[in-house]
């Protein structure tokens, strides 16, 4: 049964004049728009200042008053510029804003329900799989989402990193090929940090890929400047997760950086998390894996949302999921149909989901449905 830290309703707006909101109007016609530390150094931290730019209701002035428990709040100029200010049910709004949903825990609900914590080697390494490994390198992002898997450590100030400790783990262990770089978000470091940690990854024989996690693509694409492409290039194979969640996330300034990425030959591939009211929406999530492919980020996940505390307002049923895979199978290219996954809670690892298609077996015949529910026989002779 879900416990109650504070009863709430959707209280109205609080705006007292929707006409006198600020904008970034002035701003975005300066140079200082597109220079990603302006946009970092600038972001809106509390209330006073969100409520300069966005009507906000009273339920979510109450989860501010009730902060500290819980996520810090920080976004970026360029992404809250994104929002509909006058429209509480704006779905990038529902994913940064606080509201006091956030202060209701399920008994299903965990504080590290990726069972991060059990697996850590070295303080910030994760050793989860059998031949590759997490790399927890900070705990800053420029957006803090609502929902986040590592509401724990991100933001804490608590978040520790060992890095020689790391490295000499990856060392003694050559079965591991293969290292994602996350957080936090690492793309908020200086190319020079970035670049050290890259660096001393590439100089460990037995590591053949190294990855890194990041929604700073989507959320301040401003970050991915020729100087930082032309630093990670020289690491190939290199690869790039991005967290999309929207197709109003996809604005020519994102396109910009994942062509700049693609150009460089740094394949990206989305990570996209399920969430109630924000795209758990058949069409929306076949426009959303369908623009990916236009700027060259190949659809890879659908997550089913993790079991955080403070999250059962973000989580659908597993059946929603699978009746969005049922209208993207065949209805559109195989490129833009990712794979849906739970992540286990507890540690258990990514585990894909599909929907059913195999009608029955027997020895030598397999009875199979199509996407249009039309039914074949393949026969094993």
């Amino acid at each position: 049964m879900a416990q109650m830290l504070t009863n709430h309703l959707d209280p109205p707006m609080t705006c007292s004049s929707p006409a006198l909101l600020k904008t970034f109007a002035v701003e975005k016609m300066q140079p200082e728009w597109h220079d990603w530390k302006w946009q970092f150094r600038n972001r809106i931290t509390n209330l006073e200042t969100l409520k300069e730019y966005i009507c906000v209701t009273g339920e979510e002035e109450k989860a501010f008053q009730a902060a500290g428990k819980n996520l810090p709040f920080a976004i970026t100029p360029y992404y809250i510029d994104l929002i509909n200010p006058q429209d509480p049910n704006d779905p990038i709004r529902k994913t940064v804003i606080p509201r006091m949903a956030e202060f209701t825990t399920t008994a299903a609900e965990m504080v590290d329900p990726c069972g991060e914590d059990g697996k850590m080697v070295a303080p910030g390494l994760v050793h989860r799989y059998p031949d590759r490994v997490l790399f927890l390198v900070n705990e800053t992002c420029s957006v803090y989402c609502r929902y986040c898997t590592r509401s724990r450590l991100v933001g804490s100030g608590k978040h520790e990193v060992d890095f020689s400790a790391a490295y000499e783990y990856l060392r003694n262990h050559s079965e591991i090929r293969d290292v994602l770089i996350s957080g936090g978000d690492p793309l908020v470091m200086s190319d020079e940090k970035l670049e050290g940690i890259i660096k001393n990854l590439r100089a460990i024989p037995s590591i053949e890929i190294v990855r890194i996690g990041t929604k700073i693509p989507v959320v301040l694409p401003q970050r991915i400047t020729d100087d930082l492409v032309n630093m990670l290039k020289k690491y190939h194979p290199f690869y790039m997760s991005i967290h999309f969640l929207h197709p109003d996330e996809i604005t020519p300034e994102v396109e910009a950086a994942c062509n700049k990425l693609a150009d460089a030959g740094i394949p990206t591939f989305s990570q996209t998390v399920l969430l109630k009211g924000v795209n758990d929406d058949a069409p929306l999530m076949k426009t959303l894996m369908q623009k990916l492919l236009k700027i060259r980020v190949r659809p890879y996940y659908i997550y089913q949302c993790d079991p955080v505390q403070g999250t059962s307002h973000f989580r659908t049923s597993i059946d929603k999921g699978l009746e969005i895979m049922e209208h993207l199978r065949g209805h559109t290219t195989g490129y833009a149909i990712p794979t849906y996954v739970v992540d286990a809670p507890g540690g258990g690892g990514k585990i894909p989901v599909t929907p059913d298609y195999v009608v029955s077996r027997e020895p030598g015949k397999t009875t199979l449905r199509n996407y249009k529910g039309e039914v074949y026989h393949y026969l094993e002779e």
